[in-house]
């Protein structure tokens, strides 16, 4: 998933990766917002985009029609700021998050259907289908499951540190979850149990399920992004390493498996977005994604990145959504 105000120190991590690369240029683009985001999400199918800009606030965008279909304010008259955003996997349903309140919105109709007030300041968010629970990732050291009709949690995951990323499997019996413990960490949603986890070398920044929930991906700030398998806990493979002798640390804030789980997309702190064969490991194609000339945000991380009919799309932290092919 990936991930909202706390993106900004994260502008400038990418001077380490070299922009002397092959990555591809996209094949068009257009804004969403003119001074960037702080939060962006994709739906599942790839028919929408929701967006907390920094000026503008939120809204829902139509992405093949290149269509603001809604503003996503929580009070009239203001424009919020949102940390967290995110889609049932239906795309039914949307929700978005300043830092203590939850709105969840139909996405056919634009119009809010609860509003509640989170246990905790609130780093991160996803779904469960029909828009029922929301997963939260808090800065008071645990994940909770949320009702997000009837309000107050239903199971709570505890960490040594914030939360600050969170996914569902697309029957929400999973959840991974990501914390400054430097720990990621599978847990049944039922029972609550922890199922397995994985310490890496620093804090964790983004972390994916497969819609299936038998794969995973976790990433750390500047060090190791994994791809494990979600019944042994074992690691399958490194997307990335500091083995070399100009070593290329990188970090990856936004993950994405496609729905049938045989591919990865994932997108960093320095504006690449990577397509991974996921029995492999290995890369299949890179794009950058689009810099803004001479006016607004020059640097730009990926906030979001998701799969479409014979694309792939990613929005910049600048607040320019990418088609990509």
């Amino acid at each position: 998933m990936a991930k909202p105000l706390f993106l900004l120190p994260w502008l400038t991590a990418g001077v380490l990766l070299s922009g002397c690369d092959s990555a591809n240029d996209p094949s068009s683009w257009y804004e969403v917002a003119s001074q960037g985001t702080y939060t962006a999400e994709i739906s599942t199918d790839g028919r929408f985009a929701v967006v907390g800009a920094r000026l503008e606030g939120g809204s829902l965008w139509n992405i093949a029609d290149k269509a603001r279909l809604y503003d996503w304010n929580h009070k009239g008259g203001e424009r919020s700021l949102l940390a967290a955003t995110g889609f049932s996997p239906q795309a039914r349903f949307a929700a978005t998050a300043d830092q203590q309140n939850l709105v969840l919105w139909h996405t056919d109709s634009g119009q809010p259907e609860w509003f509640w007030r989170s246990p905790g300041e609130i780093l991160d968010l996803v779904l469960a289908p029909q828009g029922q629970y929301a997963l939260l990732g808090l800065d008071n050291h645990e994940a909770v499951l949320f009702d997000a009709i009837n309000g107050g949690v239903k199971r709570s995951f505890l960490h040594g540190g914030r939360v600050r990323t969170v996914d569902l499997s697309a029957d929400a019996s999973i959840a991974i979850t990501g914390a400054d413990d430097y720990t990621t960490a599978l847990w049944s949603v039922d029972t609550g149990e922890k199922l397995h986890e994985l310490t890496l070398e620093n804090v964790i920044d983004a972390v994916a399920l497969s819609p299936d929930g038998k794969v995973a991906f976790s990433a750390s700030t500047l060090d190791q992004a994994v791809i494990w398998d979600t019944t042994t806990g074992q690691i399958r493979h490194t997307l990335s390493s500091t083995e070399g002798f100009f070593p290329k640390r990188v970090s990856y804030i936004a993950a994405r498996f496609s729905n049938d789980g045989s591919q990865l997309l994932t997108g960093t702190a320095s504006g690449l977005v990577q397509l991974w064969n996921v029995q492999s490991g290995q890369m299949v194609k890179s794009w950058r994604v689009q810099k803004r000339k001479q006016y607004g945000p020059t640097s730009t991380g990926v906030n979001a990145v998701g799969f479409g009919a014979g694309s792939y799309y990613a929005v910049g932290s600048n607040g320019i959504l990418n088609i990509l092919k």
